[in-house]
């Protein structure tokens, strides 16, 4: 199964957001797993880095990205990308849609987000973390 994480689960994975750290992180270690294939996009991952500097640093912020990015897929964000978000009139957040087509582009059947209602013109399936545990995994 190939999942997309947005930006806020990483985010509340890189700086131990509890409570939402619990759930993000096991979905982030799916990674391993053979069932599951990880995505994100460079932007949830300038994201993340934005927020992980603040509060660990820059060095600290840099080294915690670059063990992301060896455990997980990234998403092309290209031309067609960007067009196809720009011309969905459905989309109101550009990012969100950003993230959206990223994910469709590679092949992702679900998005896990917090935010679930930020993905409100999905056309696939839009899990929180713990939704997404509970569903796929394991009962928690």
């Amino acid at each position: 199964m190939k999942v997309f994480l947005d930006a806020n689960v990483i985010v509340s994975v890189l700086n131990k957001e509890y409570p939402l750290f619990t759930y993000a992180s096991r979905v982030l270690s799916l990674a391993d797993n053979q069932k599951f294939e990880i995505y994100t996009s460079p932007i949830c991952l300038a994201i993340a880095f934005y927020f992980a500097e603040k509060k660990s640093g820059t060095a600290l912020a840099k080294k915690k990205i670059s063990v992301l990015a060896e455990s997980i897929n990234i998403s092309a964000v290209d031309k067609h990308t960007v067009q196809r978000a720009a011309g969905n009139i459905k989309v109101n957040d550009f990012e969100d849609g950003l993230e959206f087509y990223a994910a469709i582009e590679s092949g992702c059947t679900c998005i896990v987000t917090e935010d679930i209602g930020d993905f409100y013109f999905s056309n696939i399936e839009v899990l929180d973390s713990k939704a997404f545990l509970n569903k796929y995994v394991i009962a928690i």
